[in-house]
């Protein structure tokens, strides 16, 4: 077959790729009206990943002014999303689109999907609009609830689907909610149990991971039965999401409920809280809370710089002149210069002496900021050097190289406060972060976000 473009293919060639670049052409930027990457929709990353934090649900997605708000201002870093369905309450969804999913995950949003098919046979609280509309699991026992394993590929295949079209894309978890039951009713049990390996097969099939939702008196209990049964040859859910309202923020459960290691490391999500009233940023939301331990949890990578000079001081000290009584600590000259090179302000051997082309970088830096130049690098320098860069909102269970540099800024404004610098924004990173914004006059919230870095950066002590 010859390889040259008939006149008309070409054309059709011209007018694709023109459609194609014209969202690129503002700026060199494709966008849309709210700013959202257009490109991300295809490349959005598998949710939930891997995290160890907080996070909430709520029967409808939050409006995006709302999510902005518990962005900058709230604990949570993970959301429960309703995506499909017929039994859930929320079925409309109008805040939940493509462009809804992309933007959260860009801001490091951990999403949760939720379906709400069929529920388990002996419910009392379903059929919730009719029995033709969102029928109960089948409890017909033939060739092994053949039935009601036909009804969990459905509902696997609308998840999908729905998964999708919001770009939610391959190798993110999808959960089965599946609300309390009577765990003494064998049936019901029994058609349950086989629903939820015909969803976890499918998915897999699909190329998604299995999430399941149950109270932990009731589904989780009945997965776990079934996990410690090594003759069961059913399919399991990669992940559990527990209800256990227990107040406790882990992913502790009772052992009447599930055993210690089950679904351990990395599988773990705990609603710990029912339905309240939260306020964070002036916006308030009605949801449950949770504790999630998925994936490898929080960690974070080795960071390497200039070849191999440490960068993370517990202190970041004065530099002054060297005279002939007072010598800058090498190492932390050493330091200094390797940042001042990564901003490309420095170009000379990294030896550790504070000579006059390392004094030279460092006021090119001041002069960068609006400081007054000097030839003493002061812990204001520092800490706006030690924090530069982008400034994603960081809270507990952030982890990454933006976490590295606030650690390094907090230590470098706070001498003695002694931040362990890991990468990852643990409890006593969080409470270092109060500690700072106290400090400068802020409101207590144990979070860096976006006013904090523009203080990190300015320098503010």
């Amino acid at each position: 077959m010859s390889a040259r473009l008939s006149p008309l293919s070409a054309l059709l060639a011209a007018v694709l790729l023109v459609a194609l670049l014209a969202p690129l052409r503002n700026g060199g930027e494709g966008t849309d009206e709210t700013g959202v990457d257009l490109l991300a929709a295809t490349t959005n990353r598998p949710t939930p990943g891997s995290f160890t934090g907080y996070g909430f649900d709520q029967c409808n997605a939050p409006t995006q002014s709302a999510m902005d708000s518990w962005t900058e201002h709230s604990p949570f870093s993970a959301v429960g999303i309703y995506i499909s369905g017929n039994s859930r309450a929320c079925r409309e969804q109008r805040n939940l689109t493509p462009t809804w999913v992309a933007r959260q995950l860009s801001r490091g949003w951990h999403l949760l999907p939720i379906t709400l098919g069929p529920q388990a046979s002996c419910s009392t609280r379903y059929p919730k609009y009719g029995r033709t509309i969102d029928p109960k699991i089948n409890p017909d026992p033939t060739n092994s609830y053949a039935k009601a394993r036909v009804q969990a590929r459905t509902e696997a295949d609308r998840a999908v689907t729905a998964a999708k079209a919001l770009g939610i894309v391959a190798k993110s978890t999808l959960f089965y909610d599946l609300e309390a039951f009577d765990l003494g009713n064998s049936t019901c049990k029994a058609s349950a149990l086989w629903f939820v390996h015909a969803w976890t097969n499918r998915l897999h099939e699909l190329g998604y991971k299995s999430g399941f939702y149950s109270s932990a008196g009731s589904g989780i209990k009945m997965l776990d039965e079934a996990h410690r049964n090594t003759r069961s040859t059913l399919t399991l859910p990669d992940m559990l999401w527990i209800a256990r309202w227990d107040g406790k923020a882990n992913t502790a459960v009772s052992s009447e409920y599930l055993s210690a290691t089950a679904w351990l490391p990395g599988g773990r999500v705990k609603q710990y809280l029912g339905g309240h009233n939260e306020t964070w940023g002036g916006v308030t939301i009605n949801i449950d809370r949770n504790f999630l331990d998925i994936g490898r949890g929080s960690v974070a990578s080795a960071e390497t710089h200039c070849g191999g000079v440490p960068v993370d001081l517990g202190s970041y000290m004065v530099l002054r002149t060297p005279t002939a009584t007072y010598t800058p600590l090498p190492g932390r000259v050493r330091a200094l210069q390797c940042l001042l090179t990564e901003k490309k302000l420095y170009a000379g051997r990294i030896h550790g002496r504070y000579d006059l082309a390392t004094r030279r970088a460092a006021q090119a830096w001041q002069r960068s900021k609006g400081f007054p130049t000097s030839s003493t690098w002061g812990r204001r320098d520092w800490v706006s050097l030690t924090s530069a860069g982008t400034n994603p909102v960081l809270k507990f269970g952030s982890y990454g190289p933006a976490v590295r540099r606030a650690q390094r800024a907090m230590n470098a404004a706070m001498p003695r406060a002694g931040v362990e610098i890991t990468g990852v924004f643990d409890a006593a990173t969080a409470a270092h972060a109060g500690a700072y914004r106290r400090q400068i006059g802020m409101s207590s919230y144990n979070i860096v976000n976006s006013a904090t870095w523009a203080r990190l950066q300015a320098g503010f002590l």
